[in-house]
């Protein structure tokens, strides 16, 4: 099966006025995640981190909206800045490594 990845913005900071605008966001807190059926078993690794964005007036400004079509443009923004190959890719070998494990945590019951 394919891995399904999917975006979360978590949260947004937002100057209240900044270059003639309102809520100008300057940091995009966000969660990637990818997610894989493994013989009925979901098996899913996530990358959780912030990406910070800087307006200068004159360029081009969304004003924030709490929608959908708001956080697809969020969503558009980090795809823009941020390498999804890469995190992608590390996504799958968490993944893999939950699917195969080469590893595993023993303990002591007896104590």
């Amino acid at each position: 099966m394919a891995i399904t990845y999917k975006w979360k913005i978590s949260q947004m900071d937002a100057h209240i006025e900044a270059e003639g605008q309102q809520n100008v966001i300057y940091t995009v807190h966000y969660v990637y995640t990818g997610s894989e059926d493994h013989e009925g078993v979901t098996h899913s690794d996530s990358i959780v981190s912030t990406e910070n964005f800087e307006y200068t007036a004159g360029e081009p400004f969304v004003p924030y909206e709490n929608t959908e079509a708001f956080e697809n443009t969020v969503i558009g923004w980090l795809e823009a800045v941020l390498d999804v190959q890469a995190m992608q890719d590390s996504i799958a070998v968490g993944i893999q490594a939950k699917t195969n494990p080469v590893n595993e945590k023993l303990y002591f019951t007896w104590q």
